[in-house]
């Protein structure tokens, strides 16, 4: 039938918020952008609805948040009309990498997505809702605070000394040679370009690129590989 001929071999299903992020994704060839993040997680029913939209034999799913994986693996249970591989991603950076790695030639598809994914270290920057002690860090309600992979890394009174702080935590000069800065919503241009230029002047070895992610929750979502 002429609609099987019409299927590509490969497609691929994303989830994030924010508009910027969401262009993001579609720039790198995400077929269908799943809209979720830290408060709206999207179920397996709602990845199953998106990897339908996508004509291809095979489909992978990045659920970008840790949260989302076990919904996307359910989801690939459940998929029988085409084949669903989960990527774990637990954010966008990773996401972005895997999908870098990404040959159509490859059988080690999977393989490789998932490592270039794990090679990410990355952390976001957000408000502290209560007052509490994590990891042995004092938070103050209303504080600046890093959540990385490993969990939170600072606590700091301004956005620019947390993002400083993380990425601290997470860079490592040995192994790293890009730093990626994805600024949310409520951040401004002007301010995201002068936190970026000090970045690399900090970092001059390094590649620093600055986008608009416009992702709510988080003031900015960092990443060095």
């Amino acid at each position: 039938p002429k609609a099987q001929a019409e299927l590509k071999k490969f497609g691929f299903v994303g989830v994030c918020a924010g508009k910027g992020l969401e262009a993001i994704l579609k720039d790198i060839g995400i077929d269908e952008v799943i809209e979720g993040g830290q408060t709206m997680n999207p179920c397996a029913d709602d990845i199953l609805k998106a990897a339908e939209k996508v004509s291809a034999e095979t489909v992978f799913v990045f659920p970008n948040n840790k949260n989302i994986i076990l919904a996307a693996r359910q989801a690939a249970e459940i998929e029988t009309a085409k084949k669903l591989v989960v990527i774990p991603t637990k954010n966008v950076p990773q996401c972005i990498s895997a999908m870098l790695s990404f040959s159509g030639e490859s059988e080690d598809n999977e393989k490789n997505m998932t490592e270039a994914a794990g090679l990410v270290k990355s952390a976001s920057v957000t408000y502290a809702v209560r007052d509490t002690v994590v990891d042995g860090i004092t938070v103050n309600s209303g504080d600046i605070i890093g959540v990385a992979d490993d969990g939170i890394c600072c606590s700091e009174p301004t956005t620019r000394e947390a993002v400083l702080k993380s990425l601290e935590h997470i860079v490592d000069l040995d192994e790293h040679a890009v730093i990626s800065i994805y600024y949310g919503e409520g951040v401004g241009e002007e301010e995201a370009e002068a936190l970026s230029a000090e970045i690399e002047s900090k970092y001059d070895e390094f590649d620093v690129v600055c986008k608009c992610g416009g992702q709510p929750v988080y003031y900015y979502i960092l990443s060095a590989e």
